[in-house]
């Protein structure tokens, strides 16, 4: 077997990519795993303090539906998007900045214990901001410009060393020349075809027009998807300015996300959107919308695609709709199942702030949008101050909801108990 090193990388690291954790070929390769000796222990990121009481008391603004509560699961610093492990032993929360945080809850008390570094060997990794399993057991970690991809990672989560594959190498996902911190996040999901998909947020609130043709083909401002081992890339879905959540509905298998639609055209438009995609190819509307059906400025002159499908669901202008789920536990009240949670972060340039909480979606019976409500808030008070930013909403085992607020730099527990 052929080993080679990654540029930041001080574990072994395998140059193969893997298709499946459970042929004897991939197994084999997990056993190359060696130890550098530089790090005999990860340190932990304290669950106590002051931080983590005044946290559990700002929570106690918080508004539910009658029998829901809210309680701090883990302090886990600039907490973005969540990957519960299929197995249940351990969750990946991704950062904005350069760390992975795996999160135990050993007891299964509703309270992790225990948070640290994900694969600290690795050295600082470039924005990984997307997380997200496979059903066998791969945890695919999407930065800035690559992929990285890490077999059986929920079991070898405890130690530095890891097995990691580059998935896609470095600077390939998008131009290198417009690699910035402008659209960033990379959100991921692997598919029921048991692909990877991803998206690729426009490095301009508007692109140029020069930059159209090149940007359609690479995906940029759009949906991709690939093989697991970076084969066979192809664009899902164009016309996407900057989408920061997806997931695919378990019943008719289409895939939905949210998208942040344009700035700078006043506090009541745009609409943020939530979207539904039934097949590939499929437009939703950018540069031409700004979002939902408001021309943008740019392209007002231009003519747009004929068949641009238009949102499921408009939300608030600006209120910057990110991570998402369909829920499909048991815990909470029959009329959640197959709803979608999504996160709300808040606006960052409205003269009075919106956003801030947790929606839900409820579904028809043909898989299309009904209504869309609150369904925690309260992280924006009545003063325009924020007491937390939600990212991303998550279902553990138990039907449990993890939301991850990168303000405060914490994952919350939704719970449904009836009383």
């Amino acid at each position: 077997m052929k080993k080679t090193a990654l540029a930041t990388v001080t574990a072994l690291v395998l140059s193969t990519n893997f298709a499946s954790a459970q042929s004897a070929e991939d197994i084999a390769k997990l056993g190359g795993m060696q130890s550098t000796g530089r790090m005999a222990e990860i340190p932990l990121v304290p669950q106590t303090g002051p931080k983590a009481d005044a946290i559990k008391k700002n929570l106690s603004a918080i508004k539910l539906p009658p029998g829901f509560q809210i309680s701090l699961y883990a302090l886990v610093p600039d907490a973005r998007h969540i990957a519960v492990g299929p197995q249940g032993v351990v969750t990946f929360v991704s950062t904005r900045k350069t760390k992975v945080y795996a999160v135990t809850d050993r007891a299964k008390s509703g309270v992790a214990e225990e948070v640290k570094q994900f694969a600290p060997t690795l050295g600082n990794l470039t924005i990984p901001d997307g997380v997200c399993f496979s059903k066998d057991g791969f945890l695919y970690v999407t930065q800035q410009n690559s992929v990285l991809e890490f077999p059986a990672a929920e079991f070898f989560y405890e130690s530095p060393d890891v097995v990691v594959s580059p998935v896609v190498a470095q600077g390939k996902l998008i131009p290198k020349d417009v690699e910035s911190y402008n659209h960033t996040s990379r959100a991921c999901a692997v598919g029921p075809d048991n692909k990877l998909y991803l998206t690729l947020g426009q490095p301009f609130n508007v692109p140029p027009k020069e930059r159209y043709d090149e940007f359609y083909k690479l995906g940029v401002g759009g949906v991709i998807r690939m093989d697991r081992d970076g084969a066979n890339r192809e664009v899902y879905a164009h016309g996407v300015r900057n989408s920061v959540g997806l997931a695919f509905n378990p019943k008719d298998k289409n895939l939905w996300f949210t998208d942040n639609q344009v700035d700078g055209m006043g506090d009541e438009i745009p609409p943020g959107e939530l979207n539904r995609a039934t097949k590939a190819g499929q437009d939703f509307g950018f540069p031409w919308y700004g979002g939902g059906k408001i021309r943008t400025v740019e392209y007002k002159a231009d003519t747009p695609p004929a068949d641009v499908v238009f949102p499921q669901v408009e939300m608030a202008a600006h209120a910057a709709d990110l991570g998402m789920s369909f829920y499909t536990g048991k815990m909470f009240p029959a009329k959640y199942q197959n709803a979608i949670f999504s996160a709300q972060h808040g606006s960052w340039n409205r003269t009075n702030p919106v956003g801030a909480r947790v929606m839900v979606t409820y579904l028809k019976e043909d898989g299309t949008a009904d209504r869309t409500e609150p369904f925690a808030e309260g992280w924006l008070n009545g003063d325009g101050e924020y007491f937390g930013r939600p990212v991303d909403v998550q279902q553990l085992r138990d039907g449990s909801l993890l939301v991850s607020d990168d303000f405060a730099g914490a994952l919350y527990r939704i719970s449904y108990t009836g009383k």
